[in-house]
């Protein structure tokens, strides 16, 4: 639990921040030796004579050309680095809609610390009344991040809270542009059906605790039996369906699947004949064309 201060305009406000995640929820594996399980240490080698390179002996340098390097040393570096002043100035009020979820990154609760319970409570307000969110700077661990406040509802109006969402900066960001999509457009058959298929498992609301984590519940399963003595069996993995090529044939047994009849109106659309994807080395057998 750190401390901080919001700012803007002349208002300070003392708050403490509280990770929003937990990191233990993962399994973490150690590297250990086969031989008597001890655990391994990590070592840095010289690439040119291959002799372990002790820490006091290292210096950290920047690539500007291939195998060229500027040096740094630690107080140069450090001097270099944002001073932890634990400030989070405020520097414009943004729609909170407004901000690409794209640019999220770490999340943090802030409460307010001793002295600060009245502007942190009107802030919370005024946020969730305009229905907008802070845009601020943030100097801590030598870093200046650019981070989001954005309110947050409790169980109660008056149990409100602020979320601090550290958000990447616009250079750690890849544009849109630089993937290669293809230009097309849908047609109103297929819209049609993609939009029945949509509501077959649309809600009005997400509910995080509705999914687990499949993958680390099953390998917990099995350190505890690990732990407890048996042996982790392992199983084939199971074959996969053969897939639809058609989109309209793959969009309609989407529909079948869950018992409900494409919508009226889809079937006039020219298309390509369905085919299953071949399996074990066959090849595709050959199709009548549809008239």
């Amino acid at each position: 639990m750190a401390g901080a201060t919001i700012s803007f305009g002349l208002v300070s406000i003392p708050v403490k921040l509280y990770p929003a995640t937990q990191p233990s929820a993962g399994i973490a594996f150690h590297l250990l030796h086969s031989k008597d399980g001890s655990r391994l240490h990590q070592q840095y080698l010289c690439a040119k004579d291959g002799q372990v390179v002790p820490r006091e002996e290292m210096v950290k340098g920047y690539e500007f050309a291939k195998d060229q390097y500027v040096t740094f040393t630690n107080e140069e570096i450090k001097a270099l680095e944002e001073k932890a002043t634990q400030a989070i100035a405020i520097a414009q009020f943004v729609p909170a809609d407004k901000v690409d979820p794209i640019y999220f990154d770490r999340p943090y609760y802030l409460a307010p610390d001793k002295g600060g319970e009245k502007a942190y409570r009107l802030l919370v307000e005024v946020m969730r009344q305009s229905g907008r969110a802070a845009i601020a700077r943030y100097a801590a661990h030598d870093r200046l991040y650019l981070v989001m406040l954005r309110p947050v509802a409790g169980v109660q109006p008056e149990t409100s809270g602020l979320v601090m969402q550290q958000l990447l900066y616009a250079d750690e960001v890849r544009p849109l542009a630089e993937v290669p999509i293809p230009e097309g457009q849908a047609s109103e058959a297929e819209l049609k059906l993609a939009s029945q298929v949509v509501e077959q498992i649309a809600s009005d609301s997400f509910d995080p605790a509705a999914y687990r984590n499949d993958v680390r519940d099953r390998m917990q399963a099995e350190i505890e039996r690990k732990v407890a003595g048996h042996e982790v069996s392992v199983s084939a993995a199971p074959e996969q369906p053969a897939q639809i090529i058609d989109l309209m044939e793959a969009l309609k047994a989407s529909l079948a699947a869950r018992g409900q009849p494409a919508p009226s109106g889809t079937a006039e659309i020219e298309r390509k004949p369905a085919r299953a994807a071949p399996s074990h080395g066959a090849r595709p057998k050959a199709h009548a064309s549809r008239g």
